[in-house]
């Protein structure tokens, strides 16, 4: 951006939060370039439509898995249409840039704010423009409410912001060359992103084959006698997890808040690939006998047993920490035997063969797959002996660390493209530079 050249002369935008503009630019409040459209449907027939700040605004069909309901609501009728090119705004969330125009005609939600662009003015360019920090920032100035989840930005707040105006030639100048740069900036990030699921995938099978075949790639093989692990090691056995696992157990249902009051409780958001997030803790306070039935200790494993998404049902990570933590109802609790390494084990449980034949044993109930204690007690489990466990944990942890260093170098190359795409169009919207 160094390179890209400035206006020849600048002005005061008399707004402190905008600074100063192009000479040629104005700035006019929102409610001189747009107009509130509250047009209600009749039938509910029409496409619905959703809005995020990630997506702007979407088919809500496009988004939902098959068997999903498309809503809730017992009726559409009433909510407001949309037409193509219109602005829709969540006035809940419009503060982190939850709103975007419309690429087709449509309803949405009554709850959110419709406006028209007026004026012959580029859709595009404001498309960038609203989306901006520096917008949401003043959405958030202007909407009404004390926390976040409770702020809302009125059609009247809205209209009183200011908005940037170039000339309208270059708002369309403005607009392509964005157009143009973001799609090249989300196609390097598109890239990276599918180098990160390469290197998973590449850990994966390494455990995989690490897991049931050991290190030895000469060894002797004899038929598991189960379809889904295949052969391993002549010296290894095959046996249910029940039979290696010394106890199964279903954590609390308590209420948790986020006030640090009581035992911090582990739930679903905190099982992490291996390890524990300890970010987003909630807290419980249980009587003396419910906190220690619920206390985890030190090489516990704890396995996501119920979620509406079935790749996560199975999933395990392996507690570590010293202190006093509880686990919630939505988690399995196991403890390894004397037979298993808990570090090996853990690897074993994440392995995507033992994922998968979790997955296939959950249950499915309202949207929802649940993995019961007889379902995840009855999984196979290849293991070599304890002397092997821990010489392929220890590869194991050596080779993925490598990976895991690749993938780190790859998030932050996304985090840094993303900064600058975010850097760009801020400054190109806001006159800091020429295109």
């Amino acid at each position: 951006m160094n390179n890209l050249p400035k206006y020849p002369a600048y002005k005061d935008s008399g707004a402190e939060w905008i600074g100063d503009i192009p000479v040629q630019w104005k700035i006019r409040r929102i409610k001189h370039l747009f107009r509130e459209i509250n047009e209600r449907t009749n039938s509910g027939d029409e496409e619905l439509l959703s809005v995020s700040q990630y997506t702007g605004v979407t088919k809500k069909s496009d988004k939902i898995e098959d068997g999903d309901l498309l809503t809730t609501a017992s009726t559409l009728e009433g909510y407001k249409k949309v037409c193509q090119g219109d602005l829709v705004s969540n006035i809940m969330l419009a503060w982190n840039g939850s709103l975007g125009f419309s690429p087709c005609d449509g309803i949405t939600s009554p709850a959110y704010s419709i406006y028209r662009l007026i004026g012959g003015n580029i859709e595009r360019y404001f498309h960038y423009l609203l989306r901006t920090e520096t917008y949401k920032a003043e959405f958030k100035r202007n909407s009404s409410g004390v926390i976040d989840s409770r702020l809302r930005l009125y059609t009247d707040d809205f209209f009183r912001i200011y908005s940037i105006l170039p000339p309208l030639e270059e708002q369309t100048t403005i607009a392509r060359f964005l157009d143009r740069k973001t799609a090249l900036i989300d196609q390097a990030i598109s890239i990276k992103e599918k180098q990160i699921e390469l290197l998973k995938e590449r850990r994966q099978i390494l455990i995989h084959k690490a897991v049931t075949r050991g290190l030895n790639p000469y060894v002797k093989l004899k038929d598991s006698g189960v379809e889904w692990i295949g052969e391993i090691p002549e010296d290894w056995g095959v046996k249910k997890l029940k039979y290696i696992a010394g106890s199964f157990m279903y954590g609390t249902s308590v209420d948790c808040n986020e006030l640090e009051k009581g035992t911090p409780v582990l739930r679903i958001p905190n099982i992490r690939d291996l390890f524990i997030n300890f970010d987003e803790l909630k807290y419980a306070s249980l009587s003396e006998v419910e906190t220690k039935k619920y206390l985890l200790k030190k090489n516990d494993i704890l396995i996501i047993r119920t979620n509406g998404n079935p790749s996560l049902v199975g999933k395990s990570a392996l507690f570590e920490a010293s202190d006093d933590y509880l686990f919630a109802s939505y988690l399995i609790r196991v403890k390894p035997s004397e037979k298993i390494e808990s570090d090996f084990l853990i690897h074993a449980m994440n392995s995507f063969s033992v994922r998968s034949s979790l997955t296939f044993s959950a249950r499915t109930s309202a949207g929802n797959y649940n993995l019961n204690t007889q379902a995840l007690g009855d999984c196979y489990l290849a293991y070599p002996p304890k002397i092997e466990q821990q010489g392929i944990t220890k590869f194991i942890e050596t080779k993925s660390s490598k990976i895991s260093t690749a993938i780190s170098l790859k998030e932050k190359e996304i985090e840094k493209l993303k900064e600058y795409k975010a850097t760009l169009i801020n400054s190109v919207v806001t006159g800091k530079i020429k295109v």
